[in-house]
C-alpha cells in the first residue's frame, strides 16, 4: 500500500490532549486500495440520546458494553449458546425507569437520575431467539423464543409501548410484548428474508425490507406503501423526518448490500412515490448510520455513515423535493496509524452530537475498540486523523461488574487454576485449630527437610530424570518472554508427540501467538530444524485453533508462515514426478544388468548311461536284416542298426 502524503496538517484539541489532523487529497483511493479489510459486519451500536454506552458483539460471541465517557469496559455478557447461536443484531431500547430490585434507598439527588436511564438491550441470534439484556441489573432480563424458525436479522423497539419487532429468514415479522414475554402478533412480510426493520418516530408505521421495501400500518398490519429500487437485500432503514405522511413531508432512507448509494424515499399523499428522490454517494456498502432527523423543511438532515471500508462520510441536506444528481459527502474522515508507512485504522461506528463540529468515534477492532470525541472541521472535504491505536487501548474493567474472588481452601485439597503450574499458588487458609496461634505444630528443621528431599529422590526413577510436561511449559513461556535461544533449543529438541501436545495444551493463551512467531522464524532455517518445528505447529493448530480464529489480525500474523509453506510445497509435486521417473529408469537399468550376468551354458553331458542288449533282442534283430552281400543299404549303416548296441545318453543342462 502506498504511503500517505499529507498535504495539510491542523492541530485539534480534545480534552487535555492535542491531536493532529492531516488532510489528504486522495483519501478515497487510498482506502479503496486497502480493500476494506477492517469491518467484519459485526453489530456495533451507541446508546440513544446520551451516547454514554457502546454495545458490540465480537467474534467470540460475547456482548461487551463500553462506557464512552471513561473509556472502560462496563459490562460483559456471555450468552449460554454464544458459539452455536451467535449474535446477529443489536438494538437499544428507549430510555425508561429501570427497576433494580430491593436495594438501598436513593437520595433525592439520585432519584431524578433514574428516570431517563438506558436499560434494555435486544439481541437477535442465529438460532431464531431474541435475548433481552438489562444493563442496570447486569443480567439477562428475558428470552423470547418460539417466534422464528430461522436466523433473526433485525430487531426494532417501539418508541412508546413495551413492544419489540423482529424480522427473520423465515420471511415473518413478530411483534413481541415484553410485559408477558410472548409473541403478540406474527405475519408474513415478503417472499424473501426480512433483513431490516424501522419504526416511525410516532410509532404508527413500520418499514420492512428484503428485496422490496414495505411500509406497514401497525394498527391493521396492512401494507401502506411499497417501494422498489434495490437489486440486492436492503440492510439499512432509517426515518429521516418526523413529519406525518399526509403532508408529503415524510422521508426515509435505505441502504443495500454491495450498493454504494444511500437512497432517500418520499412518502407522498397521492401515492406517486415509486422512485427515490435523493441519493448519497458512498465509497462502499453502509455499515453503521447515525442520523439527526428533521422537524421542518427549514431544518437540514445531518447524516453520518460508516462504510464497510472503514471510512466515515458526513452529509447535510435539506429534504424538500427530488434531486437528480447523487450528492457527495460534505466531509470524509479516515483514521490512520502513526507508523512510517501509515496503515488505515478502521472506523466501527460514529455518533453525531448537538455540536456540528463534534463527533463520537469508535475505531480499532471489536475486541478492543477505542472511543474518542473529536472536533472535525467539516469545511475540509477529506480529513485524516492519525492515532497510535496500540498506545490508546485500555482494557480496564469496573470492579463492580466483574469481581474476582480467590477461594480459601484446606491444605489437603488440591485446586486446579488456569494458567501455568507453579505461577499461581492457592491461598491456604487456617481452618479449625490452625487459626489459633498454638505451638502444637513443631516447625521442621533444615536437616529434616533435606532428609525428606533425599528420601523422595531415592523413591524416584533411577537415572537422570527427564523434564516433566509442566516444566516444559514453564521453560517455553520463559524462553518466549526472554527470547533466550538456549532455553528454546532445549525445549524444541524433543521429538515425543505426546510431550509436545501436553506442553502446548498447558500454554496460556497470550503465549500462543509468540510461539507461532518463533516457530515461523525457525522454520525458515535448516530443513532439519523445520521438520522438528512442524510437529509443534501441528500441535498448536490442533489445540488452539479457536483462539487463533478469534484474532482480528490473524491474516497479518500468519501471512509469513502461509507464504513460506506455499513456497516449500510449490515444488513438491514436480519433485514427486521426477522421483517417479528416476525410479522407473533405475529399475530398467538394474533389470538389464542382471540379464547380462547370466553364465555360459555347458553343453557337455554330466551323465552317460549304456544299456546292454539281451540275446533275444539280438536274434530278433538279425532275422529281418539283409545279407552282407546284398546291395540294399550300406553295410556299415545296416550293421550299426542291427549289431550295435543301443545307447541312451542323458544330457543335463545346468545354468
Amino acid at each position: 500500500m502506498k504511503s500517505l502524503q499529507l498535504t495539510h496538517q491542523r492541530a485539534c484539541a480534545v480534552g487535555n490532549n492535542t491531536w493532529l489532523l492531516a488532510i489528504h487529497p486522495d483519501i478515497g483511493s487510498i482506502m479503496a486500495t486497502d480493500g476494506g479489510s477492517s469491518s467484519l459486519g459485526l453489530p456495533c451500536v451507541f446508546s440513544p440520546k446520551s451516547r454514554q454506552y457502546l454495545a458490540l458483539c465480537a467474534q467470540d460471541g460475547r456482548l461487551r458494553i463500553w462506557n464512552t465517557d471513561i473509556k472502560t469496559l462496563n459490562q460483559e455478557y456471555v450468552p449460554s449458546a454464544h458459539l452455536s447461536a451467535t449474535c446477529t443484531c443489536i438494538s437499544w431500547g428507549p430510555c425508561r425507569k429501570a427497576k433494580e430490585g430491593p436495594q438501598r434507598k436513593k437520595r433525592k439527588s439520585e432519584a431524578g437520575q433514574v428516570e431517563n436511564q438506558v436499560d434494555l438491550l435486544a439481541l437477535g441470534t442465529a438460532a431464531g431467539s431474541v435475548i433481552i439484556y438489562s444493563t442496570v441489573k447486569g443480567a439477562l432480563h428475558c428470552t423470547l423464543d418460539g417466534g422464528h424458525s430461522g436466523r433473526v436479522n433485525c430487531v426494532q423497539w417501539h418508541p412508546e409501548d413495551c413492544l419489540l419487532y423482529s424480522g427473520s429468514d423465515d420471511t415473518h415479522i413478530v411483534e413481541w410484548d415484553l410485559q408477558t414475554g410472548k409473541a403478540r402478533c406474527k405475519w408474513k412480510a415478503d417472499r424473501a428474508s426480512v433483513t431490516s426493520l424501522c419504526v416511525s418516530p410516532d410509532g404508527k408505521l413500520l418499514l420492512s425490507a428484503g428485496h422490496t421495501i414495505k411500509m406497514w400500518d401497525l394498527e391493521t398490519k396492512e401494507v401502506y406503501r411499497k417501494f422498489t429500487g434495490h437489486s440486492t437485500a436492503v440492510t439499512t432503514l432509517r426515518f429521516a423526518t418526523m413529519r406525518p405522511p399526509d403532508s408529503n413531508g415524510l422521508y426515509f432512507l435505505s441502504g443495500a448490500a454491495h450498493d454504494r448509494l444511500l437512497s432517500v424515499w418520499q412518502v407522498r399523499e397521492d401515492g406517486k412515490d415509486k422512485n427515490s428522490v435523493v441519493s448519497f454517494n458512498l465509497t462502499d456498502e453502509p455499515q453503521h448510520i447515525d442520523i439527526f432527523t428533521s422537524n421542518s423543511k427549514e431544518e437540514a438532515v445531518r447524516l453520518a455513515v460508516v462504510c464497510k471500508d472503514g471510512q466515515l462520510h458526513l452529509f447535510e441536506h435539506f429534504l424538500n423535493g427530488p434531486c437528480k444528481k447523487p450528492l457527495s459527502p460534505s466531509c470524509t474522515v479516515q483514521m490512520a496509524g502513526v507508523e512510517d508507512s501509515p496503515v488505515p485504522v478502521p472506523l466501527l461506528a460514529a455518533a453525531l452530537t448537538t455540536d456540528t463540529h463534534s463527533l463520537l468515534l469508535a475505531y480499532g477492532n471489536h475486541l478492543q475498540p477505542v472511543m474518542e470525541r473529536v472536533e472535525v472541521n467539516t469545511a475540509e472535504r477529506h480529513v485524516c486523523l492519525t492515532r497510535d491505536v496500540h498506545a490508546t487501548l485500555s482494557l480496564t474493567m469496573e470492579t463492580t461488574v466483574s469481581k474476582v474472588k480467590t477461594p480459601v481452601v484446606n491444605a489437603k485439597s488440591k485446586v486446579l487454576v488456569p494458567g501455568l503450574p507453579g505461577h499461581q499458588a492457592t491461598v491456604k487458609g487456617a481452618l479449625g485449630s490452625e487459626k489459633r496461634k498454638g505451638t502444637d505444630a513443631k516447625e521442621m528443621s533444615i536437616e529434616e527437610r533435606l532428609g525428606k528431599i533425599e528420601m523422595s529422590a531415592e523413591k524416584g526413577v533411577k537415572g537422570t530424570p527427564s523434564l516433566q510436561t509442566d516444566n516444559f511449559a514453564v521453560l517455553l513461556v520463559q524462553g518466549l518472554e526472554s527470547k533466550d535461544a538456549n532455553i528454546l533449543n532445549k525445549v524444541f529438541q524433543t521429538r515425543k508427540d505426546i510431550l509436545i501436545k501436553k506442553t502446548v495444551a498447558r500454554l496460556p493463551l497470550p503465549a500462543v501467538l509468540p510461539l507461532v512467531e518463533e516457530i515461523t522464524k525457525r522454520m525458515q532455517g535448516h530443513p532439519y530444524t523445520a521438520v522438528l518445528m512442524v510437529r509443534w505447529l501441528k500441535a498448536v493448530f490442533m489445540l488452539h485453533t479457536s483462539y487463533l480464529a478469534s484474532l482480528p489480525d490473524l491474516v497479518l500474523q500468519l501471512g509469513v508462515l502461509y507464504h513460506m509453506i506455499e513456497s516449500r510445497v510449490k515444488m513438491f509435486h514436480k519433485l514427486t514426478k521426477l522421483h517417479g521417473k528416476l525410479y522407473l529408469l533405475m529399475t530398467q537399468v538394474a533389470t538389464s544388468d542382471s540379464g547380462n550376468k547370466v553364465k555360459d551354458v555347458d553343453h557337455t553331458a554330466k551323465l552317460v548311461y549304456e544299456e546292454e542288449s539281451s540275446d533275444d533282442d539280438d536274434a530278433s534283430g538279425d532275422e529281418g536284416l539283409p545279407d552282407e552281400d546284398s546291395d540294399v543299404g550300406g553295410s556299415a549303416d545296416t550293421g550299426a542298426v542291427g549289431g550295435m548296441e543301443y545307447r541312451l545318453i542323458v544330457k543335463l543342462f545346468i545354468k
